[in-house]
């Protein structure tokens, strides 16, 4: 990570030992992060979720209960779930049964997902009605070269195990966000912290996107060159993860008490 200089190193992702304090550790991240998008507005009715892989057994993950709004939700109300879409543990209620399909598949593929977040946001929605990526026309565009992916084959909503199948097919092996045309944005990565940040830098994009083909004018795309060195300083996992703390405290500061930093 190459954010920070004067001769102190800024604390990067912990190393957390205890697969039960990192459980939790998670969970504190994962509530935070919800919080975030609840005050960026990416809320619509009971759409939209986050996963976590679940470190004491990588085999079941971490998803938000059905229903209950994104800027009320606490680690203890995350529900523990096993790849059978079966409440195994934390808070037993009911989930997103698309939720479950989309990460499910997911995490399955990808080992080194430990985290995805999809939200039905207003730029990102936008956006993926044109079926493409983001152009890489700006810095913080450049967090996206060579990692987008796109799922072009909307079928309604996603209940079906075949559906989700497809959207991992099309995410490939190294895609670390996809657009979902005509439905949104989903991200990923090696914490929530950084699958977090990257959807709120991706939906930014989006924003800053339409705002630039509306104006009808000339785009001037960064180059390979230029866009593949920003990528390697700004998009590594630390400072993805660094990325999102300021608004992770922020949330902290807010919740009264509610939310922590989880390091134990």
């Amino acid at each position: 990570m190459l954010l920070a200089t004067g001769g102190y190193e800024f604390p990067g992702i912990p190393k957390i030992t205890d697969l039960y304090k990192k459980r939790q550790w998670q969970l504190e991240h994962m509530a935070g992060a919800f919080r975030v998008f609840a005050r960026k507005g990416f809320t619509e009715g009971t759409s939209g979720h986050i996963s976590v892989r679940d470190p004491v057994d990588p085999n079941t993950f971490w998803i938000n209960p059905l229903g209950k709004h994104f800027g009320m939700l606490k680690a203890s109300d995350m529900v523990h779930i096993n790849e059978q879409g079966q409440v195994i543990g934390g808070n037993k209620v009911a989930i997103n049964a698309a939720g479950f399909v989309i990460h499910s598949a997911i995490h399955r593929a990808r080992p080194d997902v430990h985290a995805a977040c999809h939200m039905h946001s207003v730029a990102g929605k936008a956006w993926s009605a044109f079926g493409k990526p983001v152009d890489i026309i700006n810095q913080d565009s450049c967090l996206f070269y060579g990692t987008q992916a796109v799922y072009n084959d909307f079928g309604g909503v996603v209940i079906g195990e075949e559906e989700g199948q497809r959207l991992v097919e099309a995410l490939g092996k190294t895609g670390r966000v996809i657009f979902l045309q005509n439905h949104g944005l989903l991200t990923t990565g090696g914490t929530v912290d950084e699958a977090a940040y990257l959807f709120t830098a991706l939906e930014r994009t989006c924003e800053v996107q339409l705002m630039v083909e509306a104006a009808g004018l000339e785009k001037k795309i960064i180059s390979n060159e230029a866009a593949e060195f920003t990528a390697r300083i700004n998009a590594d996992p630390e400072t993805l993860y660094t990325e999102f703390q300021p608004d992770f405290e922020y949330e902290i500061w807010k919740s009264k008490g509610e939310l922590s930093k989880g390091e134990l």
